[in-house]
């Protein structure tokens, strides 16, 4: 959902000859140079940043201690190799014992790492040992990996086994299968699931909405977005209604559409509902075309008491650019750097666009080399 395309340095440095390009006078021309100066020498200037502090180990005691770094070392065997079936086996057959809950941390860990692969490859080991006992959670865990990393045919395998094995379906492990149908662009396949869970269930949850609201506007599904949006604002529900994601997705999904009107509205429905509005709620709106417009918004999120983040910054900086405004670009860029927020990588982008875009190529070029510098 990102609103401006960020644009790789290399391009940028072969473009700036290219450039359609405005020069303005000289004098104007002196006077930016000598303030870019200024601003470039305190671009990556060093700034005080939260240091965490190590935290100290507790264990409850020797046993314990030796327990703990065994399953480090374990971890670490795992992630090394690539191959968590083989480090388990080796255990294993060297006698060490591998309690239970040791496996369950093992599998919980890799499940927090995202480490997909490694969970269900342990899942599909443990299926084959008589010593545990393969429940509910672990298939439910087993059709989240296989969805995770894309293995649909696997995925809707195990869910017809659980169907007939007794199990009731469950709300989360097909949420998770539509969201990895939804991250591979097969959208109507996720569009079928939650199609399914509607009829003859599980119940959707709100985090089912989200999911199925997003893969929608990602793959341009504008209709049925907005029929399924329109159904929960519509609905007597008791349960739930459309929370701040999904109407920060309905607001991306007009602007997408080029229907700011539209986004307006459903910003303004938020008020209306109570749905509080973040610095994330206004920066779905800063994309628009007219720099007044984006100003205004900003300084509407201001006045708002919220404080704008890297991306508010980046917006407004990219609509001051567009507009040829290299002036209240550059003074957006100091306001950034003032505040504390440590500009990414698409901000010096925007920014060099900016220059690039005036005229003001030798500028660029100077706070081209400076963050060059600092990356090196």
């Amino acid at each position: 959902m990102e609103a401006i395309a960020s644009q790789s340095y290399l391009s940028f440095s072969s473009n700036l000859c290219k450039a359609n390009i405005y020069l303005k006078p000289c004098a104007e021309r002196v006077r930016n140079s000598e303030r870019m100066k200024v601003v470039a020498g305190t671009m990556l200037a060093p700034r005080k940043f939260m240091r965490r502090r190590k935290k100290e180990e507790v264990f409850k005691d020797d046993a314990d201690e030796a327990d703990q770094r065994n399953w480090r070392r374990m971890m670490t065997e795992i992630e090394e190799q690539g191959c968590a079936v083989q480090v388990l086996r080796t255990q294993r057959a060297k006698g060490n014992a591998l309690p239970k809950d040791l496996v369950l941390g093992t599998l919980v860990r890799f499940k927090q790492l995202k480490k997909w692969g490694i969970v269900g490859e342990i899942l599909e080991w443990l299926r084959t040992q008589h010593w545990w006992d393969f429940n509910e959670m672990d298939f439910l865990m087993l059709v989240t990996a296989y969805g995770k990393t894309g293995d649909f045919s696997r995925a809707e395998r195990v869910l017809k086994y659980m169907n007939k094995k007794g199990y009731t379906p469950n709300v989360i492990s097909h949420t998770a299968l539509m969201e990895a149908y939804g991250r591979a662009g097969q959208y109507n396949q996720a569009e079928a699931i939650f199609r399914r869970m509607k009829s003859s269930g599980p119940e959707p949850s709100p985090l089912t909405y989200q999911i199925i609201l997003k893969a929608f506007v990602e793959g341009n599904k504008f209709v049925e977005t907005e029929a399924v949006f329109q159904d929960l604002l519509s609905e007597e529900r008791a349960s739930f209604n459309p929370d701040q994601k999904m109407f920060h997705l309905m607001i991306y999904m007009y602007k997408k559409a080029g229907n700011y009107d539209q986004a307006r509205k459903i910003f303004a429905q938020m008020s209306e509902r109570g749905i509080p509005q973040s610095t994330v709620t206004y920066n779905s709106l800063m994309s628009e075309t007219s720099y007044k417009e984006v100003s205004k918004i900003y300084d509407q999120m201001q006045r708002s008491g919220l404080k704008p983040d890297v991306v508010s910054y980046t917006l407004l900086i990219s609509a001051y650019g567009k507009a040829r405004r290299e002036d209240e670009a550059l003074a957006v860029f100091e306001e950034m750097l003032s505040a504390g927020v440590r500009p990414t990588r698409k901000a010096y982008n925007v920014l060099l666009d900016a220059f690039a875009i005036s005229g003001m190529v030798k500028e660029a070029k100077t706070v081209f080399k400076k963050h060059e510098k600092g990356q090196s």
